[in-house]
């Protein structure tokens, strides 16, 4: 395949002139320590590859060095998988710094401050680790969703939480909603809530029952919107409403229709006028003119005539007509028929956009009264059970400290308990987790907090990855929030830094000046670079080889003849273009690793493991590589998640445990005994199903147990699972089978080390299940095939020398010699159909576009602009992954 490359150096090693690398790792140490400095709060833009987590873990290490007590140190990440990790590196380094000698200790403490340590400096930082392990729970590095947990436990009658909580997961979250939402359904139907009717009936006009849960998701995800919106009630919210969409209060579409339809509500003597001069003018022209003449004659039956009346003067999409009349008409015609005529379209355009903001108002109350109720049951239910989410672990934390009269003395016992706070990936962080920061920051700086010693916070983020905005994450806040803690720094008189880390330790120069490249122009920065500076990255490996190729776009091919012998006229479908570019970069693979292809900034032959796939979603086309990688036996870890339900192996085990419940389903009994839990060849198979008539195969199994050993003992372990099948919980009974009974072993031997994943999910889902449900196995099995269940392989704790295929947003944080970006060729979805206005903060919800107001029309836009701006994001994160070669 053609390729335009767009950079290569050969070098094998880097090149140390002057200048060079070895300056640009001088300058990047030099970036990186002014961020350390315990006596100045620090906001750290770091750019892809910079360092960031280095950075973090030294700002932490450098802060113990000063002789702050590791347990007043706060540090909060995004993950628990970039908590582990920042606990593992503090460990580490602490553990070496205890045992090392005194030279190699100084030499790593110079390194870290620029300075030689004095000896008392030394043996604190001998006894730091021994420190840190006498903490309860060792260092405070948590997740803000760990960190609100703990805060909750510790303060749990002041938050208004149950003392033994317990926190629920994705799964059961969303169970208890549909429950919630069940339950109010069935209220409004039983006639008892007359408002909950007319909502309910309002929005099933509008949305069918899929796209209902997806909306009360929505509002579930933004409930403290939705709190806010209805903090005066929902009569409050409803004049807010009517007021955006310039509608008056009270109005109804129905009302404002027969109100525009009423005998005087236009000027009809003009419009009368108008249609003779219509009458006079070109077909179209009598058409209007007649239209017209009936709207005037006939004051009563203007309601019917509407439809008609509009299509006079606006297109289908709603826009003014370019020729209302013909210039011969308006030229003849004894009144300004032309300005008459534009009055009136500007008359509807008025009307329809009025009717379509009422509409809106009503289908956004029904919206939100039904939701509001939907999510009051569902808090009951959680507080029946003594349960929390986890969007509740933030709120019900920002709510105790926020808390009048309480929240003083909450700040003031972790007040004496913190003294810094360092956050991770702030660019992800949302507006509600950046409330609870800001509160516990409160004290840092004001008041007896400030005290005399020094108090700091410190953040590490980039604005540029920010791609999180579906959990609320925006770099629009990540900018406010610096600004606000700047000032906040400066108002206390106290030291603030902003530090940029542009050397990147991880890309070579042409992958980096690639991404500069791209984000040069205005329109590709627009969201990336949020304060117009350029973007600019310098590379810590100079003269290392790198690459860049873009290939041409693979295209739809006409479909080809068949060959004479086949049947006259037909044709043959060609491959589809993403099967085809699949398989070319499945052949550019296996090509690679056949002829041992060097990679020469690592001096070694390109290895599976140092390749990696991203895509924006997980489409046809991960299967259609994952199919050609295996055709050419190129070792490939498969995708990054996986529906559970679609895997081989557990597919296996649901069929086995169907059978269980219903001997007498042969399709479940075929597939169990044909799988790699019995093993049955396709002869065996043919020999117990063929001319058997209408005897089941579970009979005909049993018939032949007598005749033949594989059938008898297939026969004699099915027997004994049935029966226990009832009387054994479900994880005994699949731990049974897949342990002792050597399950796990055949299906591994048959289907490969990546069934080992699915099938302990499978294990730990059926533990989950029992925990929460009373425990049966067709409970369980109907728990699990509605569940639609992902599996995330996190390719970042242990990789396996297999080709990684990814989301761009698994592959966050993540790196590799080789990455290939097939999918750049779509826009992103468009924008959904409930809205939060930008600045109002109101609910917007707008079944059909046809019905879309101007006022949602401009909402949709500016969200549209910020999807558009995320999407450009995800092109930098994804670009800047690469180390040495990049292939788009």
């Amino acid at each position: 395949m053609a390729a335009a490359v767009l950079g290569l150096r050969p070098s094998r090693t880097p090149r140390r002139s002057r200048g060079g690398a070895v300056s640009r790792l001088d300058q990047a140490a030099q970036a990186q320590r002014q961020a350390l400095g315990p006596d100045a709060s620090v906001w750290v833009a770091a750019s892809a590859g910079t360092g960031k987590t280095k950075v973090l873990t030294d700002r932490l290490l450098a802060l113990m060095l000063d002789g702050t007590d590791p347990a007043r140190i706060l540090c909060l990440t995004f993950t628990r998988a970039a908590a582990a990790e920042m606990a593992n590196r503090v460990n580490d380094r602490l553990a070496a710094w205890a045992t090392l000698p005194p030279g190699a200790l100084a030499e790593q403490l110079v390194e870290l401050t620029g300075r030689f340590p004095q000896e008392e400096e030394i043996a604190r930082a001998r006894r730091l680790f021994a420190r840190v392990l006498d903490i309860p729970w060792g260092a405070k590095i948590a997740t803000i969703h760990a960190f609100c947990q703990s805060l909750l436990r510790r303060f749990p009658l002041e938050a208004g939480v149950p003392p033994e909580f317990a926190v629920i997961e994705e799964r059961s979250a969303a169970e208890t909603l549909t429950e919630a939402a069940e339950s109010i359904i069935a209220m409004a139907r039983s006639g008892h809530a007359v408002r909950l009717a007319e909502a309910l009936a309002l929005v099933a006009r509008h949305t069918q029952e899929e796209r209902f849960a997806e909306l009360l998701t929505a509002l579930a995800s933004n409930r403290s919107k939705l709190r806010a919106a209805l903090a005066g009630g929902d009569m409050a919210l409803r004049a807010r409403l009517a007021a955006v969409f310039s509608v008056p209060e009270g109005a109804t579409a129905d009302g404002l229709t027969e109100e525009f339809c009423t005998a005087g509500a236009c000027d009809e003597a003009a419009l009368r006028a108008a249609a003779a001069a219509l009458a006079e003018g070109s077909s179209s022209d009598r058409e209007r003119g007649r239209i017209l003449a009936r709207w005037c004659a006939a004051p009563e039956r203007r309601c019917e005539l509407l439809d008609d009346y509009i299509g006079a003067f606006l297109t289908a999409e709603g826009a003014i007509l370019q020729r209302l009349i013909t210039k011969a008409a308006s030229d003849r015609s004894r009144c300004d028929a032309r300005g008459v005529l534009e009055t009136e379209a500007r008359r509807i355009r008025r009307f329809l956009d009025q009717r379509a903001g009422a509409m809106l108002v009503e289908s956004s109350m029904a919206l939100v009264r039904l939701g509001d109720a939907v999510l009051r049951a569902y808090e009951d239910r959680k507080r029946l059970h003594g349960l929390l989410d986890f969007d509740d672990l933030v709120l019900k934390a920002l709510e105790l400290l926020r808390r009048p009269g309480i929240a003083p003395w909450v700040l003031f016992k972790l007040d004496g308990g913190l003294d810094h706070m360092l956050i991770d990936e702030a660019q992800d962080t949302n507006p509600e987790q950046w409330s609870v920061v800001a509160a516990l920051a409160e004290e840092f700086f004001t008041g007896e907090g400030g005290g005399e010693r020094i108090r700091t916070i410190f953040a590490v983020g980039d604005a540029k990855q920010s791609i999180y905005s579906f959990q609320r994450a925006d770099p629009r806040e990540f900018v406010a929030m610096r600004q606000h803690f700047e000032a906040r720094v400066n108002a206390a008189r106290q030291e603030w830094r902003t530090v940029p880390l542009e050397i990147s330790f991880r890309a070579t120069e042409p992958p980096l000046q690639a991404v500069d490249a791209v984000f040069q122009s205005v329109m590709a920065a627009d969201g990336v670079a949020l304060d117009g500076t350029a973007i600019r990255h310098v590379a810590a490996r100079a003269g290392h080889a790198g690459l860049v190729e873009l290939w041409p776009p693979v295209m739809p091919e006409p479909d080809e003849e068949l060959d004479l012998n086949a049947v006259s006229g037909m044709r043959q479908r060609s491959a589809e273009p993403r099967t085809r570019l699949a398989r070319a970069i499945a052949a550019a693979i296996a090509g690679w690793l056949a002829a041992g292809e060097r990679l020469e900034a690592r001096d070694r032959a390109i290895r599976p493991g140092d390749i990696m796939v991203l895509v924006r979603r997980r489409n046809l086309f991960v299967a259609d590589l994952i199919r050609a990688l295996k055709q050419k036996n190129v070792p490939v870890a498969g995708a990054d998640r996986l529906v559970l339900t679609q895997q081989l192996a557990v597919q296996d085990l649901i069929a086995l445990g169907r059978f269980l419940l219903l001997p007498e389903d042969d399709l479940n009994l075929a597939t169990v005994l044909k799988g790699p839990l019995f093993g049955f060849s396709e002869d065996e198979l043919f020999l117990l199903a063929h001319e058997r008539g209408e005897q089941k195969l579970w009979e005909r199994l049993r018939r032949f147990a007598g005749e033949d050993l594989v059938m008898h003992a297939a026969y004699e372990r099915l027997a004994e699972l049935r029966g226990r099948a009832d009387f054994v919980p479900p994880f005994e009974l699949y731990g049974e089978i897949l342990g002792a009974g050597g399950g796990r072993r055949a299906m591994l031997e048959r289907l490969g080390p990546e069934a080992s994943d699915p099938i302990e999910e499978f294990l730990a889902l059926a533990l989950a299940y029992e925990r929460e449900h009373v425990p049966s196995l067709q409970g369980f099995l109907h728990w699990l095939v509605a569940g639609e269940i992902e599996v995330k392989r996190d390719f970042g704790e242990r990789q396996r020398d297999e080709v990684r295929i990814l989301t761009v947003h698994g592959a966050k944080g993540l790196e590799a010699p080789v990455v290939f970006l097939p999918d750049t060729m779509q826009l992103p979805d468009w924008p959904p159909r409930l809205l939060w206005s930008e600045a109002e903060g109101l609910p917007l919800w707008c079944a059909r576009k046809n019905l879309e107001a101007r006022f949602y029309s401009d909402e949709r836009g500016k969200f549209r602009a910020r999807q558009l701006q995320e999407y450009r994001r995800l092109l930098y994160v994804a670009l800047t992954r690469a180390q040495d070669r990049l292939y788009v």
